[in-house]
């Protein structure tokens, strides 16, 4: 069954060229399209898609209020969220990280990285451009601060092979960078992951960078 999925994006032709990647992608289904927040909003209560792509300037509410109003309504299942963002700077990197989405692109993704962010979500994996998870990287190693003891018993209950697992992604590599590095799959990177999540109690990606430096796991990878 394909992944149903809403686009969202004030411009008409960033809009239906989307539309048109995504619809190429045999697993996926565009099920609707819309250029204000309202109006996601009602077509999410109408056609209930699993994922939400969405630019952050839309007609009306922009696209992060509009993440905001569904993520507290009783929706069941409840959309998962991509953002496609026109700029990878730090404020819009923070804004976009502390709002209720699965994923962040900006406007050099790729095809392949526009499906596989989509299907990451649909799966409540967490995908960032390759870029914004470059500049997160940079900003943990300004910081150069010393390990957060409280962290280490939760590092050390982890398997060497998720602690390769967790350094790749610190150094911003992509899933697919991981497995090529690390000669395994894919589909097992992302195992790995929702195991470091889990075990970690942590949401996304981001935290799991956080984690990474805080815990001074950095400093001997």
């Amino acid at each position: 069954m394909p992944l149903r999925v809403l686009v969202c994006d004030r411009l008409p032709i960033i809009r239906d060229g989307l539309c048109t990647l995504l619809e190429a992608e045999p697993d996926i289904e565009v099920v609707d399209a819309a250029d204000s927040g309202i109006q996601a909003i009602m077509t999410v209560r109408a056609k209930h898609p699993d994922v939400v792509l969405t630019g952050l300037d839309l007609r009306g509410i922009s696209g992060l209020e509009m993440v905001d109003r569904l993520a507290r309504e009783p929706l069941n299942p409840k959309p998962r969220f991509v953002v496609l963002a026109m700029s990878d700077n730090d404020e819009v990197i923070d804004r976009v990280l502390h709002a209720n989405v699965n994923g962040l692109l900006v406007k050099e993704a790729t095809r392949a990285e526009l499906s596989s962010a989509v299907r990451a979500a649909a799966q409540g994996q967490t995908m960032l451009a390759p870029q914004v998870a470059q500049r997160l990287v940079d900003r943990f190693r300004r910081l150069d601060a010393a390990p957060d003891q409280g962290l280490r018993p939760a590092l050390a209950e982890l398997t060497p092979r998720e602690r390769e697992v967790l350094a790749s992604i610190a150094r911003g590599m992509s899933a697919e960078e991981v497995a090529h590095e690390l000669t395994i799959g894919v589909t097992t990177v992302r195992t790995h992951l929702y195991r470091l999540r889990t075990k970690l109690h942590l949401r996304d990606r981001a935290q799991l960078v956080s984690f990474a430096y805080r815990a001074g796991l950095m400093r001997t990878a």
